[in-house]
């Protein structure tokens, strides 16, 4: 997360820190990088209609305090609630650039990235509690014709009992996954797709450095 930090303060024209009002522990680590930085700062309390007046204002002040020049924006993602002041401050803020793109480029992403991210937000509707956030999803083979794509894909976690939860009964939850994925992915893509997935281990892949690499996590160079 703080090499994210690090890039973000490099690089970034604003920083929007998003913050779960009612998990405000070990923020350290992040309050004291972003003290360091000159780039304009929006700090958006998330979930306040979780917490009385009182406490939000209490928030509101100690963000105040430790981010002077900053935009302290209390909001509630679920409701709605000044997502549409905090857009308008984000817009204010950001300065006028030349497109870095054409204005008929939709992304710059590859379409094996997308097939990923379908299949990622397929487990996460799909699973609860920690599940989620022990997937990586690789896309192992992506082969296009011109009636069919045809895509193997990997779901990784990090224990043995993960995949089980994955693969499910019978292999019922996997298989559910699946036609979901495959489902949008038909729609993005415009055509057939035949989505093959498999679930492998890789022992606590989150906490080594060459796993998170291989992942995208950590940028090389």
């Amino acid at each position: 997360m703080m090499n994210f930090v690090q890039q973000s303060l490099e690089d970034a024209d604003i920083l929007l820190w998003v913050i779960d009002v009612c998990d405000t522990e070990q923020l350290d680590l992040v309050i004291e990088k972003l003290q360091k930085t000159n780039t304009p700062l929006i700090i958006a309390l998330n979930k306040v209609d979780l917490l009385s007046q009182d406490k939000v204002q209490v928030l509101i002040e100690k963000f105040c305090k430790d981010f002077p020049k900053a935009q302290i924006v209390p909001i509630s993602a679920l409701n709605g609630f000044n997502i549409d002041l905090l857009l308008e401050k984000i817009k204010t803020l950001l300065p006028e650039h030349p497109p870095y793109f054409d204005e008929d480029s939709l992304t710059d992403k590859p379409e094996r990235f997308f097939a990923a991210e379908i299949i990622r937000e397929k487990i996460f509707l799909n699973y609860e509690q920690e599940i989620p956030y022990c997937c990586e999803v690789q896309i192992v083979s992506f082969k296009e014709s011109e009636k069919i794509i045809r895509i193997e894909a990997e779901i990784i976690v990090e224990r043995e009992s993960q995949k089980g939860i994955i693969i499910g009964k019978g292999g019922n939850a996997l298989k559910k996954v699946g036609i979901e994925a495959r489902k949008d992915m038909e729609a993005f893509f415009g055509k057939q797709v035949y989505l093959q997935q498999s679930v492998k281990v890789a022992k606590d892949w989150r906490k080594q450095e060459r796993q998170l690499s291989r992942f995208g996590y950590i940028l090389n160079g």
